[in-house]
């Protein structure tokens, strides 16, 4: 099989290597697609993800599909051929954030992308039988790989306000900003304010639902938000990108008793935020780790809405051209919203 490694900062080397059989209780999966996360990005821009260090060579890729192609033993129900969803995160079901029902926050999680767990840019993966669910028709492999970075979306929204003619403004317009705009105009959030600089991100924003886009560049954001909401501010800031300011903004921005939520993860080990404006307004920071209890709902969107979400996607790559997709993201050329990685031909 083929493993694209990332071996230094901006470099991949494919590599080969005989697949393992499944063991008891795994499925042995093909690939078909991948999609590139923020966090691989921080791994080949930066060689690290906010204050954990990249270990090379490393095999990143936690938003996948594929399909069968055999069982281990004591696996019924699946068989060669089927189509999957593949889940990166491995918990251990037993630690007290299991038992309490936050996975997400497990003491023993094993997340393939993760050092030392490589992820899913590699042909065939063998994984635990629960890492897998059924692709219901209409949904295809491509577009699938979103029901990952949607689950994280649908996560944030635990932390918001969600009171009816409530505001939000959502900093970072790439996908996982994006489809925080898209969750938040599903569950009834009056004004979305969408912040990002580079136009096409704003354009994908603006399809998804934002009510007003921002233009760091041109303005202050917080600024804009505060003169448009009467002073007031919103009652929701999600901090989707994290960088050139933005959680100062967000400190900034929010209404008095509202929330700051931080989905995006800051390349600084200690990023600094406005503290005395959270202060003043007795305003919580709450922080996002990936997703937990979500990937139903997000499949059930994608199930319902394909024509909405499925556009996002914008570009394949196949996996000999790996290093260019995530340089051409990194550039935020060609227009790229969500880029996903081709294994299969």
């Amino acid at each position: 099989m083929r493993i694209a490694q990332l071996i230094s900062q901006h470099r991949f080397q494919l590599t080969e290597a005989p697949p393992a059989a499944p063991a008891a209780g795994e499925i042995q999966v093909r690939v078909h697609y991948c999609g590139i996360c923020g966090s691989d990005l921080h791994n080949f821009s930066e060689g690290s993800v906010g204050d954990t260090p990249s270990v090379f060579p490393m095999v990143l890729g936690h938003e996948p599909t594929g399909t069968v192609i055999q069982t281990g033993a004591g696996v019924t129900g699946w068989q060669p051929g089927d189509r999957a969803f593949l889940e990166p995160a491995i918990y251990c079901y037993h630690c007290p954030m299991c038992r309490t029902g936050r996975h997400n926050l497990c003491d023993n999680i094993r997340f393939l992308s993760a050092a030392p767990e490589p992820g899913y840019f590699r042909d065939i993966v063998s994984i635990p039988e629960h890492c897998l669910i059924p692709i219901p028709p209409g949904v295809g492999l491509a577009e699938g790989t979103l029901f990952e970075p949607l689950a994280v979306a649908l996560h944030s929204l635990k932390f918001v306000d969600l009171t009816p003619g409530a505001s939000a403004a959502v900093f970072g317009c790439g996908p996982i900003g994006s489809l925080t705009v898209a969750a938040l105009k599903m569950h009834g959030i009056r004004r979305v304010f969408a912040v990002d600089p580079v136009p096409h991100r704003r354009d994908l924003a603006r399809a998804m639902g934002a009510d007003v886009l921002i233009d760091p560049a041109q303005v202050s954001p917080s600024k804009e938000i505060l003169a448009a909401t009467g002073k007031r501010g919103v009652e929701t800031v999600l901090d989707c990108v994290t960088r050139d300011g933005s959680l100062d903004h967000a400190c900034i921005a929010v209404a008095k008793g509202g929330r700051v939520v931080a989905t995006g993860i800051p390349s600084e080990a200690r990023p600094v935020i406005h503290f005395h404006e959270l202060r003043r307004k007795e305003a919580p920071l709450f922080n996002v780790r990936r997703s937990n209890h979500e990937t139903a709902l997000a499949i059930d969107l994608l199930v319902e809405r394909p024509a909405f979400l499925g556009p996002m996607v914008t570009h394949r790559h196949p996996l000999e051209d790996i290093e260019r997709a995530f340089a051409d993201l990194e550039a935020y050329r060609d227009g790229v919203a969500k880029s996903v990685v081709q294994l299969t031909a």
